[in-house]
C-alpha cells in the first residue's frame, strides 16, 4: 500500500486523554492500517495531580513529565507545537510550532484532546501579578519564589517588607488550590530551623474561595476534615470571599481585607482550551458537545474528548456530563481509539461508559483524605491510597520508579531549600505560560487555509 494512500489521524494535545489515545491506536492499528501524528508543544506527558509535589520539592520536575519517546517502537509522528485552528469543512489543523512557524496539517480524521487553560476573572491586576499552577514551568518557578521570599524575608530589617514576603495567599479551594496551599505550607513550616531569624508568627498562608465549601465533591464530612487538617497547621481558610484586586505588593479580598503579599497563587478552576471556540461548534459551558460515542454531531470523522469536551456522563445519566478529571480523560482516550478505529472498519462506535472511582486528596506528609469507591479514609490508610492510586496512574516504570524514589528520599532525608535559579528575573506570572493569545478565530481560521490551500485530500 502507497504511505500517501493511507488515512491520516490527527491527535492533538498530549495529555491525558491525548497521550492513553494514541497509544491504543498504535497497539491496535495494523502497522499500513494508518498514519498516527501527535500535536504537542513538549515531548513528554505530564502527570499533572503531582504538580503541587513539585512545587513543594517533594517531587523533582523529571518525575512527572514523562517522556513521550522512551520506546522505539512507537511509530507516531509528533509536531512540536500548539493547534491554533481547526477547519472542519476542509479538514486542515493550523499548528504553531514552538519556533512560532505557522504550519498547516491536512487530516482525514481529528480527536480534539487540547486540555484546558487556567480559569480568569476580569480582576484587576490578576494576570499580571498572580502566579497559575498548571505547567511544569509554573510549579518550578512557584517553588524557587516561595523559597526566595524566605531568604529576602530572612535578610530584611524592614517590618512591612517581612510582612509581605511571608503571607502567602491561594485561590481556589478545589483539589488543585488545597494540595497546592497544603504542600507549599508544609514547605516553608519546615524551613523554619532554617531561618533562625524569621518569627514563626509571620509566615502565613492564607486559601479563599467564592465557594461555600472546599472540595465539595468529597462531600460535607471529608471536605470538614481537610479543613480542620488544614486549620491545625495554621491556613487560615475564607469560603465566600475571592480576590477584588491584586498589586504587586499586597492583595484586596471582596470582603475587605487587604492581605500584604508577594505570592498570589491562582487555581480557581479552568476553562476548555480557546481552540475549541475556533471551531465554530456547540459548546456546553465552554466545552464541545459531543455525543456518547465522542463524535462531534454533524461532522465527519471529528472526536472530542476530556477537558475540552462535555461528554455525557452515561453512568450517572439525567443529562451530566463527565468532570474534567485525569480519570475520565484517561478512559475517554481508550476508548476514542476504538472508536476511531472503528470507523476506519465500518464497524459500529461504542459510547463512553465509566463509573467514578472515587477521590484522592494528598496534603502531605501523613495527612490525606480520600473517598474510593465511596468509602470515606483519613490519615494514613487514606494517604496509602492517594499514593498508591497516583503511582499506579503513572504511564512507564522509570516514572514510577524516580517517584518512588522521590517519595522515599524525601520522607527519610526531608526538605531542601535550595533555589534552581529558574527564569530568574524573566516574567513568569498567569499571563506568560499559557499563550491564550496565538489562537485564532474561526474566520482567520478560513481565510489561512483558503489562501494556503492546505486542506488536499490524500492520494
Amino acid at each position: 500500500m502507497d504511505t500517501v494512500t493511507r488515512p491520516r489521524i490527527l491527535v492533538v494535545g498530549a495529555g491525558f486523554a491525548g497521550v492513553d489515545c494514541v497509544r491504543r491506536l498504535e497497539r491496535k492499528l495494523a502497522p499500513d492500517e494508518a498514519d498516527v501524528t501527535l500535536v504537542t508543544p513538549s515531548s513528554y506527558q505530564l502527570y499533572l495531580p503531582l504538580l503541587p509535589q513539585v512545587a513543594a520539592g517533594v517531587l523533582t520536575p523529571q518525575s512527572i513529565a514523562v517522556s513521550l519517546r522512551r520506546s522505539k517502537k512507537y511509530r507516531t509522528r509528533i509536531i512540536p507545537g500548539g493547534a491554533i485552528g481547526v477547519d472542519l469543512k476542509s479538514k486542515v489543523c493550523v499548528i504553531q510550532t514552538i519556533t512560532d512557524k505557522v504550519v498547516d496539517e491536512p487530516y482525514d480524521y481529528i480527536v480534539l484532546a487540547p486540555g484546558s487553560v487556567t480559569r480568569t476573572f476580569d480582576i484587576p491586576g490578576l494576570t499580571e501579578h498572580a502566579y497559575g499552577m498548571k505547567t511544569l514551568a509554573e510549579a518550578a518557578y512557584v517553588r524557587d519564589h516561595v523559597i526566595s521570599q524566605l531568604d529576602l524575608a530572612d535578610a530584611s530589617d524592614d517590618p512591612a517588607e517581612k510582612a509581605s514576603r511571608l503571607q502567602f495567599v491561594v485561590v481556589g479551594g478545589g483539589y488543585a488550590g488545597t494540595e497546592t496551599a497544603a504542600c507549599l505550607q508544609r514547605l516553608t513550616h519546615a524551613a523554619l530551623h532554617r531561618y533562625p531569624r524569621l518569627d514563626p508568627a509571620l509566615i502565613k498562608w492564607h486559601l479563599i474561595d467564592i465557594a461555600p465549601k472546599l472540595m465539595p465533591e468529597l462531600g460535607d464530612k471529608l471536605g470538614r476534615s481537610a479543613q480542620e487538617i488544614l486549620r491545625r497547621r495554621g491556613i487560615d481558610i475564607s469560603l465566600g470571599v475571592s480576590i477584588e484586586k491584586a498589586g504587586p505588593e499586597e492583595v484586596t479580598f471582596t470582603d475587605g481585607r487587604v492581605v500584604p503579599t508577594r505570592t498570589l497563587i491562582w487555581t480557581a478552576g479552568v476553562v476548555a482550551s480557546p481552540l475549541i471556540a475556533t471551531l465554530d461548534a456547540e459548546t456546553v459551558r465552554g466545552r464541545l458537545t459531543v455525543t456518547s460515542e465522542m463524535v462531534l454531531p454533524g461532522q465527519d470523522g471529528v472526536f472530542a474528548l476530556g477537558d475540552a469536551a462535555a461528554v455525557p456522563d452515561v453512568a450517572k445519566g439525567g443529562g451530566a456530563i463527565c468532570p474534567p478529571t485525569a480519570q475520565h480523560a484517561m478512559r475517554q482516550g481508550r476508548a476514542v481509539a476504538d472508536n476511531v478505529i472503528a470507523t476506519l472498519r465500518g464497524e459500529p462506535l461504542r459510547p463512553y461508559v465509566h463509573k467514578d472511582l472515587g477521590l484522592v486528596v494528598d496534603l502531605g506528609g501523613k495527612d490525606a483524605v480520600s473517598k474510593p469507591m465511596g468509602i470515606e479514609l483519613r490519615g494514613l490508610p487514606a494517604q496509602a491510597v492517594a499514593r498508591g492510586y497516583h503511582w499506579s496512574a503513572l504511564r512507564t516504570n522509570v516514572a514510577k520508579t524516580r517517584v518512588m524514589t522521590n517519595w522515599l528520599l524525601n520522607a527519610v532525608a526531608g526538605d531542601d531549600f535550595v533555589r534552581t535559579g529558574f527564569q530568574a528575573r524573566k516574567p513568569a506570572r498567569l499571563r506568560d505560560f499559557e499563550f491564550t493569545h496565538a489562537y485564532m478565530t474561526p474566520e482567520q481560521v478560513r481565510a489561512h487555509v483558503a489562501a494556503h490551500g492546505a486542506g488536499s485530500s490524500p492520494g
